[in-house]
């Protein structure tokens, strides 16, 4: 099979030569999905010189139509071989699959404004979101008892995380302290769902996503939890996978939107890796062990730090904070993102297998939901920066994504 594309205008051509059989679709498949992973949304699949469509490859065609339709994106057969347009023809697909040579008229939509800019870092749109409740944030326990593991049954609060508030923090699943004490780790919870890593030696990762009146609770350490509105969306996409933005640096841009010392934040971005740590071992299984989780060298028994890049070319789903200075209530939680000294947050991230984000203005729930019912979790961090010189300075980096930010009108 011979597989050739170009730009045309907005879309991108694609043409194929040879079977499309059981064989040859895979091979299709992995060009397409490239393609579209590297940010093509538009495609127009040129099978002229197809000789013969069997059921894998009319699969094929249905399955990226419908993928590319979902995130606001096209997906058309232009010029159809006869074998191609009788198969199209007798599965009654080609009123759907094949390009329109009299394409109806646009339908009326209400614009939203955007706004563009570049920098070096990659390209931004960014969009104002509908006017909602102010962003509260809400510092929840004592990080400081984490060093000697001196958390008890008192220092546990069950919080709960409706779609309208997200958080992050060192929390479980459970009835109660007891209950939830060997396997307390990090968490987050954005849109109505949470998740958090386990620390009872299972290392998989468990999550919970409302439904009903079913809503989402953990029994939580210490973390933040934050409730309101954001006030605006900012997508971002770099110039190619191979220069990626960092996490300060989408911080960075995110506190010159606001305009805001305190963002509240939450990102579904495409991962090109994350740098990060997840507890081994609850901190509430073993009260009272000086020093420890990060004494040297039993810190290695107690934390797992990634020393390079997981997670790469997965979608993550990101919570947490960020703040361009003091802020007094806050500083127990705020590390430097990066190698300056400012930005500062506090961000936890779940990482899942990949899945194409549509373009535009997206509902943060929806996609939220999506993501935990149909891809793979396959783990959850808390995002941090390794600045060691013998590595190199190692943060978390990103291709493109969508960002909701909300500027903190009240810390407590």
């Amino acid at each position: 099979m011979e597989i050739v594309t170009q730009q045309l205008g907005d879309a991108l051509e694609v043409k194929v030569k040879g079977r499309l059989d059981n064989y040859w679709t895979e091979h299709l498949r992995r060009n397409l999905e490239e393609v579209i992973r590297e940010g093509a949304h538009g495609i127009r699949l040129n099978l002229s010189e197809i000789s013969f469509l069997s059921s894998a490859g009319v699969g094929l065609l249905v399955a990226f139509h419908t993928q590319l339709k979902g995130i606001g994106g096209s997906f058309v057969i232009t010029s159809p071989s006869d074998r191609v347009k009788q198969v199209l023809d007798l599965c009654r697909l080609s009123t759907i699959l094949l390009a329109d040579k009299s394409p109806a008229a646009a339908p009326l939509v209400h614009k939203t404004e955007v706004r563009r800019f570049s920098s070096p870092a990659g390209s931004f749109e960014v969009m104002e979101c509908a006017p909602g409740k102010p962003l509260t944030c809400q510092r929840i326990g004592d990080p400081g008892l984490l060093k000697g593991c001196r958390f008890g049954a008192k220092d546990c609060r069950t919080i709960a995380f409706p779609p309208i508030a997200f958080g992050l923090g060192l929390g479980a699943f459970g009835n109660s302290f007891e209950d939830a004490q060997t396997r307390f780790g990090e968490f987050l919870a954005v849109g109505g769902s949470a998740a958090y890593l386990p620390t009872d030696g299972t290392n998989v990762p468990d999550f919970m996503v409302s439904s009903g009146e079913l809503v989402p609770e953990m029994n939580v350490l210490y973390g933040l939890r934050c409730e309101g509105g954001f006030t605006h969306l900012m997508r971002f996409e770099t110039g190619s996978a191979e220069s990626p933005i960092s996490l300060s640096g989408l911080v960075r841009a995110a506190l010159e939107i606001s305009g805001a010392p305190v963002i509240g934040m939450v990102m579904v971005v495409e991962s090109a890796g994350l740098v990060g740590a997840a507890l081994r071992r609850s901190p509430a299984a073993a009260a009272g062990v000086s020093d420890v989780p990060f004494k040297y060298p039993e810190v290695r028994a107690w934390l797992s730090f990634s020393t390079e890049r997981l997670y790469s070319r997965s979608l993550a789903l990101v919570s947490g904070i960020g703040a361009g200075a003091e802020c007094a209530p806050l500083a127990s939680l705020l590390r430097p993102l990066g190698s300056e000294a400012w930005p500062q947050g506090h961000f936890h991230a779940a990482a899942f297998s990949y899945r194409h984000l549509k373009k535009g203005i997206i509902d943060l729930k929806a996609t939220v939901t999506t993501l935990f019912e149909t891809e793979t979790l396959q783990g959850v961090l808390h995002l941090l920066s390794d600045d060691r010189e013998a590595a190199g300075p190692q943060q978390s980096e990103f291709v493109r994504g969508a960002c909701w930010i909300g500027a903190a009108s009240e810390i407590r």
